[in-house]
């Protein structure tokens, strides 16, 4: 089933994500509802909180980057209660947009590797080391599980310059060609 994916100014976007267990309710229909969700919206990565539910899943399918890396190739993974617990000191920039950010997209600096441990959707454990586009796309919708969005990572110049058009967003002035809902608190 595809959701309704929530927009700036929604108050679930803002919360922090609980871990769950293997026996969550409807947990393999919920990911399978994510996956066709991403994939309408024409997205790389969707985040629990970004269809209304704050636990710890997120998934990603990088493959659309496999000609510049073919690491990439066939790159789709489900991360459930996903810590990242090592960040290299290099940072590069790459313009990011969030389907819950409808038309905006910036430079955002992010760490060029990162580790992580994790458990997928079938609760196997796995501890393993990412970068470039994936550690990229791993970093953006691990921020949120966390209640943090892209534009928190702006400089505060570039808050400020964009600072309308994320009003607007909040207000529900957007276009996006997937369902969406907001819902403020």
């Amino acid at each position: 089933m595809i959701l309704p994916i929530y927009i700036y100014g929604s108050t679930v976007l803002r919360n922090e994500s609980v871990d769950i267990t293997p026996d969550y309710p409807d947990l393999k229909r919920f990911i399978a509802d994510l996956w066709e969700t991403m994939y309408e919206a024409d997205g790389v990565g969707l985040a629990a909180p970004q269809v209304g539910r704050n636990i710890r899943v997120f998934v990603v399918d990088a493959s659309v980057n496999a000609d510049k890396d073919p690491r990439l190739v066939n790159f789709r993974k489900t991360f459930i209660n996903a810590r990242i617990y090592e960040r290299s000191d290099d940072e590069t920039p790459f313009s990011e947009g969030c389907l819950s950010l409808p038309g905006l997209n910036e430079s955002v600096n992010r760490p060029s590797r990162i580790k992580i441990r994790y458990v997928d959707e079938n609760f196997v454990e796995h501890d393993e080391e990412y970068d470039g586009f994936a550690a990229r796309v791993i970093q953006h919708e691990y921020d949120h599980l966390d209640g943090i969005m892209f534009v928190d990572r702006l400089s505060p110049l570039r808050k400020t310059l964009i600072k309308g058009k994320l009003t607007s967003l909040s207000k529900g002035k957007y276009k996006a060609d997937y369902r969406c809902k907001q819902v403020k608190k």
